[in-house]
């Protein structure tokens, strides 16, 4: 993007968002794109621009970002895990004087398995406004495309411990659990943990996204006992970052509605076109259509990965 490019997409922002209201004095908890630029909204451009100052979870990361906005020469204030109760009380002096902080991540909606909680925390306990700026969030578009039909709201666990001990632990207690779980899983450790899934989950469907947004991004769902060995097929599969979704559990009624499903969407999409084919076996069966086809896509998606 040269400059030009930047100073037309600040004017667009601000035709956007340049009317709403801004006020003084408060923090703006700002989210930036997880790996396409394109997915930064007008609104969350102009605050950054409008912005006396930008706390930043690495200003080595996010200088870049903002040059590329063309939004050069403001403050940019560190605020990591390692000293962000501290640095808060920067903030807030700022603020007191009646400054306008945005507040941004490496990626994706800070707080949110990254810093800000604690920021969010001292800047609300002493008095000032904070202000949401939706946007880009790995686990929002995880479970977009996980097709979990059965799931019932999630639970985000993010990134599992990394001691023996407290991750076995970790590792039990989603076994044991039954609700759809967003977790994030660095390259280095994906195998390790496949490999738990594994043995602790067994037929439970996961959900694995691999560089969200990214030029190469891929979303597979298997069982995770297939995991292990889905991964060591293809070296690329290891590469980028993870953001996993495991399914609901199963209830036993449930797995026995799922089984008489399966023995009769197999036949009807080997002869049918697919909405056709499930909406016959709604007809069969009197289940929910929506639970059907999205159990018919994935059988599909099975179908096509097995070819």
């Amino acid at each position: 993007m040269n400059s030009i490019d930047a100073s037309l997409l600040r004017q667009a922002a601000a035709a956007a968002a340049g009317g709403q209201n801004f006020p003084a004095g408060a923090l703006y908890v700002v989210a930036t794109p997880i790996g396409n630029l394109a997915d930064l909204s007008l609104r969350a451009i102009h605050v950054l621009a409008l912005a006396d100052a930008v706390a930043c979870e690495d200003t080595r990361h996010s200088a870049p970002l903002l040059h590329t906005l063309g939004i050069d020469g403001k403050p940019l204030l560190a605020i990591h895990e390692h000293n962000e109760r501290e640095a808060a009380a920067g903030v807030i002096e700022r603020l007191a004087r009646g400054e306008r902080v945005a507040f941004i991540s490496d990626a994706g909606t800070p707080a949110v398995s990254d810093p800000g909680a604690a920021l969010v925390a001292a800047v609300s306990a002493a008095g000032h406004r904070c202000l949401p700026l939706p946007g880009a969030s790995a686990a929002a578009a995880a479970l977009s495309v996980a097709g979990d039909a059965q799931g019932q709201g999630f639970v985000f666990r993010g990134f599992l411990p990394t001691k023996g001990g407290e991750r076995g632990q970790a590792i039990q207690r989603l076994a044991a659990g039954s609700d759809t779980t967003v977790l994030f899983e660095a390259p280095h450790r994906i195998e390790a943990l496949a490999r738990e899934l594994a043995a602790a989950c067994g037929e439970r469907r996961i959900t694995v996204c691999r560089e969200l947004t990214k030029q190469f991004e891929s979303v597979h769902t298997l069982a995770c006992a297939a995991l292990p060995a889905w991964l060591a097929d293809d070296a690329n599969r290891l590469r980028g970052e993870f953001v996993l979704v495991l399914h609901a559990a199963a209830t036993a009624e449930g797995a026995a509605d799922a089984a008489v499903h399966d023995r009769i969407l197999d036949p009807l999409l080997a002869a049918l076109p697919l909405k056709q084919a499930v909406a016959l076996a709604v007809a069969l069966t009197g289940a929910p259509r929506n639970a059907l086809y999205e159990r018919a896509l994935a059988l599909k998606r099975e179908q096509a990965d097995s070819e």
